[in-house]
């Protein structure tokens, strides 16, 4: 009891609950020794075999001794033997056994496992594991097997072999007139290691699987050239004619090129674009193209010409002479282009690329448009003593500025206008000056045009841009009508010799000038006429005449083998040498408009005598000044 003489509450209780609490040990006891009987039942009774419900991947082992049932799962279970693998690659498929992909059972783990199950652990897992296997039937082991990824691998590998295929680039190529295609190739490989890992997931589930085959393709740049080669094909099918656009009378061309030479153009090329990737592209050759057009320039080619007019002085209006001539440039880089892409299109008859060029002036001009109403500048040379050859050359020469105009502003060229010199153009071999002497050579006499221009340009008061005196004084060029000879107009020459040396003028009017050019053989004259409207200029020259004299060298004697013994004539003669300055000064209502200084030195030149092999007295030792090629009379003796 407690100070209060009470017996505790605890105490009472543990005596109240100390019957039952004996009595439950006691039941738990004898629980556990039922517990422990039926183990040792199950034991003594399935001494050696598996327990019931038990199963191996579905195989019921029941009551089964393990080897007995290593043979039940064999039986059963053979899927690595009679299961079926289907590898496929589109329509492609290859079937294989498990066994042959390494998948192989191990019966004997897992039947030892189903043996295990209720025998292993304490009493409590024991009884677990036969209440879930026998009471309820619910334990089914796992199948273990062995898989050897070696095997699979290598069997991939065999399929690789039949499947991987190298990339190859599509070709192209002429072979003589054929055009020869060989197609190119997707490149294939097997990714064996992608396909090992879908593989080990289908095999664990044990049924037959479709495995499709992980293949990495690799396209070639160039897979396909057929649009090619057809457009090759067609380049080839026909004779390329090319030509101009409205052609005209006495125009080059066309121009045919046969298979054969088309083939030699023909250019297949590989080609990058700029995204990635390539293409081939096929036209002719550029190279060959542009030497082709490049060498037509000359013949197609021409600057605009205005119309040619002669002015009517009773009418006082234009005639037509020449109608105008419009200007044409071959456009060399477009044309290439325009040729390859009108092959392409199918097309063999093609026309050049051409630029025109009009000219401001055309037939129906007027002479009041144009402000030409009368003569300004008029003047006239004289060749007594020319040969045919130089009379004919002179013809010509002036001919080629007859008729035509000088724009307002325009600065004009003689050596343009008068183009190429030589026989082809119907000149004739006249006297020229070659170095030190006076030689025979195409063209002789165009110096009588030139002279005379200058002489119209000068006293018509306008700017004068370029000219070039002789060498030594031309008694050509200081003849009057009468024949005789006149020193004042020295200096007032003007040599030509393309394309070093030229006579420029500037039409400084507000008006257009009409030039014409008439030779009258009969009177041996050259008379030049420039046709526009006056502005009021006034012309005022004067010349120093011959100043600084030189008297001309000796005589100089030449054996010439085209003449006959004893035949002599004089080839040049004597000139003496001298300096004169003409002055001119242009002035319009008291304005100077132009101050011009010509200043002209001219050499000393030498009689030249010429005499055939063998004439006797030449050359003679002491000449006669009055007649140079006289054999010396000691000789002749």
């Amino acid at each position: 009891m407690d100070r209060y003489g009470q017996i505790p509450y605890t105490n009472r209780l543990i005596t109240q609950l100390a019957p039952f609490v004996v009595a439950l040990i006691e039941g738990i006891v004898c629980a556990l020794l039922l517990c422990g009987l039926f183990v040792l039942g199950f034991q003594v009774r399935y001494a050696g075999r598996i327990y019931p419900g038990v199963s191996v991947y579905g195989v019921d082992l029941s009551a089964l001794r393990p080897e007995e049932a290593v043979g039940v799962v064999n039986q059963r279970l053979d899927f690595p033997v009679n299961g079926k693998i289907l590898f496929q690659d589109g329509a492609q498929v290859w079937v294989a056994e498990p066994a042959q992909l390494g998948l192989f059972l191990d019966p004997e783990t897992s039947v030892l496992a189903a043996f295990e199950h209720g025998r292993s652990g304490g009493l409590i897992l024991r009884l677990r594991d036969l209440w879930h296997a026998f009471l309820r039937y619910r334990v089914n082991i796992p199948l273990h097997f062995v898989y050897d990824e070696r095997m699979a691998y290598n069997y991939l590998q065999g399929i690789a072999s039949q499947v991987d295929r190298l990339s190859v680039e599509a070709t192209l190529h002429v072979s003589g007139t054929e055009v020869v295609v060989q197609p190119g190739q997707v490149g294939r490989t097997v990714d064996i290691a992608a396909t090992l890992a879908g593989l080990n997931v289908i095999l664990q589930r044990l049924e037959d699987e479709i495995v499709p085959l992980i293949v990495t393709e690799s396209p070639p740049v160039i897979l396909d050239v057929e649009e090619q080669a057809e457009q090759a094909r067609q380049i080839l099918s026909a004779p390329l004619t090319l030509k101009l656009p409205h052609p005209e009378t006495g125009d080059p061309g066309p121009w045919t090129f046969d298979l054969s030479t088309l083939t030699e153009m023909l250019v297949i090329e590989v080609v990058n674009q700029p995204e990635g990737g390539a293409h081939y592209q096929v036209g002719l050759k550029t190279g060959m193209l542009r030497a082709f057009l490049q060498e037509r320039v000359s013949e197609i080619d021409r600057l605009p010409q205005y119309p040619r007019f002669i002015f009517n002085d009773d009418s006082r209006q234009l005639e037509l002479i020449r109608s105008t001539v419009v200007g044409r440039k071959l456009d060399i880089e477009a044309s290439i282009w325009e040729i390859n892409q009108r092959l392409l299109n199918g097309e063999h008859e093609i026309e050049l690329v051409i630029e025109y060029a009009y000219p401001p002036v055309t037939d129906e001009a007027t002479a009041e448009q144009l402000g030409i109403k009368e003569a300004v500048s008029v003047q006239s040379s004289y060749f007594y003593g020319s040969s045919t050859g130089r009379i004919q050359n002179i013809q010509i020469a002036s001919s080629q500025f007859h008729g035509l105009l000088v724009a307002p502003g325009e600065t004009f060229s003689m050596g343009e206008a008068l183009g190429d010199v030589s026989l082809d153009t119907g000149y004739a071999e006249a006297l020229i000056i070659y170095g030190d002497r006076t030689i025979k050579g195409v063209g002789g006499g165009v110096c009588q045009v030139s002279t005379t221009l200058f002489r119209t340009a000068f006293f018509g008061g306008y700017q004068i841009d370029e000219r070039h005196p002789h060498a030594y004084r031309v008694y050509y060029y200081e003849l009057t009508a009468s024949g005789s000879a006149n020193s004042s107009l020295a200096g007032l020459d003007a040599t030509v010799f393309l394309p070093l040396v030229d006579l420029k003028f500037t039409n400084d009017s507000p008006y257009w000038i009409l030039m014409e050019t008439y030779v009258d053989v009969s009177a041996r004259r050259l008379t030049w006429k420039f046709y526009s409207t006056s502005d009021g200029r006034v012309v005022e020259w004067e010349t120093t005449g011959l100043t600084n004299k030189v008297d001309s060298p000796d005589p100089a004697y030449h054996e010439n083998p085209e003449l006959d013994k004893g035949e002599i004539r004089q080839a040049d003669w004597a000139v003496e040498g001298a300096d004169v300055t003409v002055t001119r000064i242009v002035t319009r209502g008291g304005e100077v408009l132009h101050r011009d200084v010509f200043k002209t030195h001219y050499l000393p030149w030498q009689a030249v005598c010429e005499y055939g092999p063998g004439t006797k007295g030449m050359p003679p030792k002491k000449p006669d000044p009055d007649d140079p090629c006289k054999p010396d009379a000691k000789k002749e003796g």
